[in-house]
């Protein structure tokens, strides 16, 4: 389905915005009322078409669109639901789409060449954390004799791996696969998985320039399904565990198929997830539109996390319609709010489970970058080694957070958000980091010192080759 704008003509919309400069303009003569006020730029295109898929992270896309911010920066935006993270990918690279609700690896991989090669970049970093990992309730039953418990009988959290490690190994023994699922090679979702199963052990294998599975040596064999499909598949028993945004996890225990045994929050603190995404030509030749289209995104981030997540009820209602998420408000807002639910009735206290503004979320920081590109290369998906100048070259060429910073000071200037909610002076970097599920500490001006400290995965001196 697509989302067509609120119907108004150009004619409309231009009388509209005289008749709001007028009003504008009496206010400040008849009284000392300093409201905030856009201040329109010359966008070279102000009919725009963007994707996304059916998962909450997309917010601020939706809360952009019906709180008017796009309007707000003169421009007509049509949002529409995409079947599958390569389609998205694909319709973006060729016009198709304008931009897009992206993977934070799509654009890394696309620049690179890693599956489709082209030239995307990103100005606007959408949220931080928001995923999950779920079994089935049969692999669930098999690890709580490994999970420590509290005084209640709870499980301990976060749950490590090792953990799921014994289970594994009995499907292996039997001669059986132990199948998951991930939204996408270069997704986020396949990197966390990968991460949690390696730091308990488990090898969720290899990929490799003639083998493009990323199940070379697998104890785990991870395949793409796409998030909607997550809970139906597990269902049907064609994989035993899955990684995935929200609401996908949620409506795991709400249908009583399986549970979520931990959240990215826990195995890396308020990663990176999604970025917005548009074609370097694209902001080339539309520098104005595209400083437009980010003050709207940094708006609804900030409308997201304002006042102790105070909206968030009405962001739940918002995506609970078809045309955005389609899945029930009370899903939706079971991991939204502030809470996730484990196992059926387990119901902790997550508040940062989604960020949407809060720890200069929407910064789009190298580090980060970074981050993905050591992924890529410790699962062979960058088949050699890579010198430290190249990861930040890469990150460089992808993420513009200079156009950023100007969308961001032009906000400042119109009185929509304070000069504190931006890292003015940042080079780029976040600072070095241990809060990962397995203490190993990342800082990203060292990538090549990271990997060579991780156990499972390739090293300096170790191509990715093999089927």
């Amino acid at each position: 389905m697509t989302i067509q704008v609120k119907s108004v003509d150009k004619r409309t919309h231009a009388l509209t915005w005289c008749i709001k400069a007028l009003a504008a303009t009496l206010l400040c003569t008849t009284s000392s009322f300093n409201a905030a006020e856009t201040v329109l730029l010359d966008v070279e295109r102000d009919e725009l078409k963007f994707g996304f898929i059916k998962l909450t992270d997309m917010a601020p896309l939706a809360v952009a669109y019906e709180n008017g911010y796009f309007e707000d920066e003169g421009l007509y935006v049509t949002l529409e639901p995409q079947a599958n993270w390569k389609v998205l990918l694909d319709r973006v690279i060729t016009g198709e789409l304008d931009g897009a609700h992206m993977l934070a690896g799509q654009p890394l991989a696309a620049t690179i060449g890693f599956g489709t090669k082209a030239d995307i970049v990103t100005p606007f970093s959408m949220d931080l954390n928001g995923n999950g990992i779920t079994v089935s309730n049969e692999v669930w039953s098999a690890m709580q004799p490994h999970i420590e418990t509290d005084a209640n009988g709870k499980p301990v959290h976060p749950i490590q791996a090792t953990a799921l490690k014994p289970v594994v190994e009995i499907y292996k023994d039997a001669g059986k696969p132990f199948n998951m699922g991930m939204v996408f090679p270069v997704s986020t979702h396949n990197y966390e998985l990968r991460y949690w199963l390696a730091s308990g052990g488990i090898h969720p294998g290899f990929y490799s320039d003639n083998d493009v599975s990323g199940q070379i040596g697998a104890d785990t064999y991870l395949s793409v399904t796409p998030p909607p499909q997550m809970p139906a598949t597990l269902e049907a028993g064609t994989i035993h565990g899955y990684c995935v945004g929200e609401p996908w996890n949620q409506q795991a225990v709400a249908k009583g198929i399986g549970v979520p045994i931990i959240t990215d929050y826990q195995i890396w603190k308020n990663n990176p997830e999604k970025v917005f995404g548009l074609t370097r030509s694209f902001v080339e030749e539309n520098p104005n539109t595209t400083l437009a289209l980010t003050k709207a995104l940094i708006r609804a981030a900030q409308w997201l996390d304002e006042n102790d997540n105070a909206n968030r009820a009405e962001a739940v209602e918002i995506l609970a319609r078809a045309e955005y998420v389609g899945a029930d408000a009370e899903v939706i807002g079971a991991s939204m709010t502030g809470t996730f639910e484990f196992e059926k009735g387990d119901i902790r206290e997550i508040p940062d489970f989604n960020v949407f503004y809060r720890y200069y979320a929407t910064y789009p920081y190298y580090s980060d970058a970074i981050w993905y590109l050591t992924q890529m290369r410790r699962w062979g998906q960058i088949s050699e080694h890579k010198p430290d100048e190249w990861y930040l070259e890469t990150a460089q060429s992808v993420y513009l957070p200079d156009v950023y910073l100007q969308a961001a000071r032009l906000l400042v200037n119109e009185g929509y958000v304070q000069e504190t909610d931006f890292p003015w002076n940042t080079d780029g970097f976040k600072p070095a980091t241990d809060e990962f599920i397995d203490g190993i500490s990342y800082d990203g001006k060292a990538p090549n010192q990271y990997l060579e400290s991780l156990e499972i995965g390739l090293k300096q001196n170790s191509p990715a080759v093999g089927s």
